[in-house]
């Protein structure tokens, strides 16, 4: 069994979205060669994980078929695992994510919690590999209809603990869980809001959380310019770099983001201004 890495600060994972469709780099790196380079580089920059993704599920998204699914996915990992870039899985699918374990996959990425493959708990407590357990309301299509919410925190909090008291009792490891809250699925701008502002109760479930704010339409709503008009996807990284930061002072596990050379440096800022308040008490 892998259990998550747990190197002492906030790590890093770069997406790699390997689709013509995501909502912020689709078509970027649709071909495995161009693919291939832009995971190198996120490596290169020390980002800890490059998550690789061949299903979009940005909103409103069309699914893809698995066999189209690895076909995309399948020649990258491969390359990148054979170079030496620790590789992780985004998908929704236990035939996927199997093949991409084999490939080289040391990590899977399930968006959807494991609810839409009931098949994922067990190949992956048979591989042995960390399991990103998201809150997942349904798929890109209808996710929104179930943006309904009291108290979004504590709501995603508890359906998260049912989560993972499901799979563990399907055969899961806890130490091979992380959990995300699931920004921008099923969930509207103040939700998102709430969710970056209750980081302290998610870390307090006790589980590696996992935040993907990267460059998400709550962002751009924000940074909206004077007229209203929602800033696009390329003019949200310095917000988006903002919730890096806000992620590691708060004791999250991982981000997952788009720039990620921007965001490790962040993260080795946070940990130096940490050893200088611990160097100060002692």
């Amino acid at each position: 069994m892998i259990t998550v890495p747990r190197p002492g600060r906030c790590v890093v994972m770069g997406v790699l979205n390997v689709t013509p469709d995501s909502f912020s780099d689709g078509g970027c790196f649709a071909d495995a060669e161009s693919a291939i380079a832009h995971g190198l580089e996120m490596h290169a920059a020390g980002a800890d994980y490059v998550d690789v993704g061949g299903e979009s599920t940005r909103p409103g998204a069309d699914r893809v078929d698995a066999a189209e699914e690895c076909r995309r996915i399948l020649p990258v990992i491969r390359e990148l695992s054979s170079a030496g870039v620790r590789t992780s899985v985004d998908t929704t699918r236990a035939e996927v994510a199997e093949t991409a374990i084999a490939a080289g996959a040391s990590l899977v990425n399930d968006v959807s919690g494991g609810l839409a493959d009931a098949g994922m708990a067990t190949l992956v407590a048979d591989a042995g590999v960390p399991w990103v357990l998201m809150h997942w309301r349904g798929h890109s299509r209808e996710m929104y209809a179930a943006a309904r919410y009291g108290d979004v925190v504590t709501e995603v909090c508890a359906e998260l603990t049912a989560r993972v008291e499901d799979v563990v009792a399907a055969g899961v490891p806890p130490e091979q869980l992380v959990l995300d809250p699931g920004l921008g699925f099923a969930k509207n701008a103040d939700h998102n809001w709430a969710l970056l502002g209750g980081l302290d109760r998610l870390v307090g479930l006790g589980l590696p959380i996992l935040l993907g704010a990267s460059r998400k339409t709550f962002l751009g709503r924000l940074l909206a310019d004077a007229d209203g008009k929602v800033r696009p996807a390329e003019g949200r990284d310095a917000a988006s770099l903002a919730t890096t930061v806000l992620a590691a002072e708060a004791g999250v596990w991982g981000v997952r983001v788009h720039d990620a050379a921007a965001s490790v440096d962040a993260v080795r800022t946070v940990e130096a201004v940490r050893a200088a308040r611990g160097a100060r008490r002692g």
